[in-house]
């Protein structure tokens, strides 16, 4: 049996490996000159390639119980396994992130290419498919100079993140030309542009906060890590996690804030208790003066402009109750309105895809055309930061490698 694997990213090499491994003829189809190149990018090059504390909840898809199937099928423990076995010791961090005890993204790339090169892969590199067709019981792998055939097919490509490693949404319109239907994508674990007219002051001031996000009407999700101002708003993990839901919502056309907490371990009353006892002690000294050490220097004018203080050379000593917690509010809720997102380059992952409606979740075939199947980010699910999106690219892959060929 031939097996055509469109796509040399994370689900189309353990697609591969698992459909060889069950004794199916592979080629795998990569339109970059090298597969698994957005391997290499993940886990800031070291590759978070699972986590310990897995759960559905942190996924997310217009239909994400029907992942469950794969995701059982080929679990985190059975994960593990699979790459135990081909050389990659797990490292597991404290927050259950797992890496290679190596800390190199290219030793995951590696092993995955050494066992498909001991199973015969074909790699074809350098190959953009053009159009699928199936005639009868084969398809036709098309490009641009030639073609080949297959007997089944998985549909790995990606979605339209990062597409400088590859994935440029090709793979949608291959599987509409099959009558799919696409959930519209949009970019997700990405960069927020927020309003404001400080940023290019306060651009790469790092701190540990909780960003949370919000509409007029409701909380949308509340994050805590180390967040990163920029020239054009705000980053940092916390943020990549939020972006998703922010998107959407920005995507139904709600207007959507957020508030940055500086201070996460210190309430404001205890906040009020520590500024209060610092201005009482060093009063003869300006506002602007009197937070340097307490904050970071190129933040204090932004922040006492932000609390609406014109005159920033007032003493502090002479500060009331009310003034102090102006300071306050904005040092545990400094609020910003969303205005926008960074682009498919800088996004991590893609939100939307392939309806999962379209496929068989026992086997990741479509519903609609007998032997092409589906595996990772071209589908309609996608993951929080953490290694969660690495996870359904091994589960969805093995499970269509080895679905495909038994």
């Amino acid at each position: 049996m031939k097996i055509a694997v469109i796509g040399g990213g994370a689900a189309g090499l353990v697609a591969a490996i698992a459909a060889a491994r069950n004794g199916a003829e592979v080629s795998v189809y990569e339109k970059m000159n090298k597969v698994g190149k957005k391997i290499l990018a993940t886990g800031n090059g070291r590759c978070n390639y699972t986590n310990m504390y897995m759960s559905m909840d942190r996924y997310h898809s217009k239909n994400i119980t029907m992942a469950e199937r794969a995701m059982d099928f080929f679990d985190r423990d059975k994960t593990i396994s699979f790459f135990e076995n081909l050389g990659i010791y797990p490292y597991i961090d404290q927050s259950g992130k797992v890496y290679p005890n190596s800390l190199q993204a290219s030793s995951v790339l590696d092993v995955l290419r050494y066992e498909t090169l001991r199973l015969n892969v074909q790699e074809i590199t350098d190959f953009e498919v053009r159009e699928l067709r199936k005639s009868k019981d084969k398809f036709s792998i098309i490009g641009m100079e030639n073609a080949f055939t297959a007997d089944k097919v998985i549909l790995c490509s990606g979605g339209k993140a990062s597409p400088q490693l590859g994935s440029d949404g090709s793979g949608y319109e291959i599987a509409k030309s099959f009558g799919h239907k696409i959930i519209e994508p949009f970019p997700a674990l990405v960069q927020l542009k927020l309003a404001g007219k400080y940023f290019k002051r306060i651009t790469g001031i790092r701190f540990d906060g909780i960003v949370r996000s919000f509409t007029e009407s409701k909380t949308i999700r509340e994050e805590e890590g180390e967040l990163l101002f920029t020239d054009y708003g705000i980053s940092g993990p916390p943020v990549l996690q939020i972006s998703r839901k922010v998107i959407e919502a920005i995507n139904r056309n709600e207007r959507v804030f957020i508030a940055v907490d500086m201070f996460p371990n210190l309430t404001k009353a205890m906040l009020y208790d520590i500024l209060k006892d610092r201005f009482f002690h060093i009063g003869y000294k300006s506002m602007e003066d009197a937070l340097i050490g307490f904050i970071n220097k190129k933040l204090i004018s932004v922040v006492l402009s932000e609390a609406g203080f014109e005159n920033i050379q007032k003493e502090c000593g002479k500060l009331s109750k009310k003034e102090i917690f102006k300071i306050i509010d904005i040092l545990k809720e400094w609020k910003f309105e969303v205005t926008g997102h960074n682009t498919w380059q800088q996004a991590q992952t893609t939100a939307g895809g392939i309806a999962l409606t379209d496929i068989n979740p026992n086997t990741m075939e479509s519903t609609k055309v007998k032997g092409l199947y589906f595996a990772g980010e071209v589908l309609d699910v996608d993951g929080d930061c953490g290694g969660f999106n690495l996870q359904w690219a091994w589960s969805s892959g093995y499970t269509a490698g080895h679905s495909s060929s038994i």
